[in-house]
């Protein structure tokens, strides 16, 4: 079967991206054969693309998010069947696509209340709030938090999610729009991290001094530094993206200077690759939507051919919320 996808052939910009027809095989054991309704855009996409995580193998296609329409189970496969609505968020790569096929155990049933630009939109960033706020923190009523890039896509579902556990946030955006935004979703306090000479300085006067026992930091190189000195002693700094460029090397004695503190640089995939957690924390997370607690903004679409475009967008800082691409 032909179908179309965005694919790359060699590490770059959002010009490496190609649109073009490849073939679709039958699916293998324990595989399915998808049909996209949307595809996720993220940011470790652009990651995927530029080299900075390589992928494993080039030409290769692009982007680990995407819902549809399972038109045929492979051998073996027993828990999903023809006609099923259905959505990933862990790759494997090569979401971006009409069609593909795709591994049984990364995939999940949705919801009748779930419509398929609504999970595209949400698993990866939704899953990725999910295990932060709930397992490598667990965010409880009473607690302040930091959240950088809060109007971003996975920013603005942990602040409803948090704010929903009875915490206080506070959060940073580059403009005024982007703190606006954050704010309308439950974010207390919103710190534009352009004019504000250091986020730390803000954040004590905020706490009275005492720092944060948490920060969750998506951006990297441009805050990493200064997320520190937001710490509480014993905090946690959990370093789960490089918007802005991978953190530089330090010294790990700086941890213990600023309050014997505690690193973590999780991933989605490590906290799904067990599928009795990839299930509970979809189920954890496709509750919170359904009830009204988490909103899933969806606040740009691009055609899946214009993907660089999209690229060009999301780099640019020109998003927020979520972004689909639709085939």
């Amino acid at each position: 079967m032909k179908t179309r996808a965005i694919r790359f052939a060699k590490h770059g910009g959002p010009e490496a991206l190609a649109w073009q027809e490849i073939d679709v095989p039958a699916p293998g054991p324990d595989e399915v054969l998808i049909r996209h309704d949307a595809v996720g855009l993220n940011y470790i996409d652009t990651y995927h693309r530029s080299g900075l995580y390589p992928v494993a193998s080039l030409p290769s296609g692009i982007g680990l998010e995407g819902a549809g329409v399972v038109e045929e189970a492979g051998p073996g496969v027993t828990e999903f069947r023809s006609g099923d609505r259905v959505a990933y968020g862990t790759g494997p790569v090569g979401a971006y696509a009409e069609r593909r096929v795709f591994p049984a155990d990364k995939l999940v049933k949705l919801p009748a209340a779930i419509d398929g630009r609504q999970a595209a939109a949400m698993m990866l960033q939704g899953l990725t709030a999910q295990y932060l706020l709930r397992r490598t923190y667990r965010v409880k009523a009473g607690d302040t938090i930091l959240v950088h890039a809060a109007a971003g896509g996975v920013g603005l579902i942990m602040v409803q999610w948090a704010k929903s556990l009875g915490a206080q946030i506070i959060g940073t955006a580059g403009s005024e729009e982007k703190a606006k935004l954050a704010r309308d979703h439950g974010c207390d306090h919103a710190i534009l991290y352009r004019t504000e000479k250091k986020v730390s300085a803000r954040v004590r006067e905020i706490t009275g001094g005492a720092g944060v026992p948490v920060v969750y930091d998506g951006v990297g190189k441009d805050t990493f530094m200064d997320s520190l000195d937001c710490l509480a002693p014993l905090g946690l700094m959990v370093s789960f993206g490089n918007a802005s460029g991978p953190v530089p090397a330090f010294e790990p004695a700086i941890l213990a200077q600023k309050g014997s503190l505690f690193l973590t640089r999780p991933t989605l995939m490590t906290y799904t690759a067990k599928r009795a957690d990839l299930l509970a924390g979809a189920a954890e997370l496709f509750d919170v939507v359904t009830r009204g607690a988490v909103k899933i903004e969806i606040n740009q679409t691009y055609a899946l051919k214009d993907a660089a475009e999209a690229h060009r967008a999301l780099e640019g800082r020109r998003t927020t919320g979520s972004t689909v691409l639709l085939p």
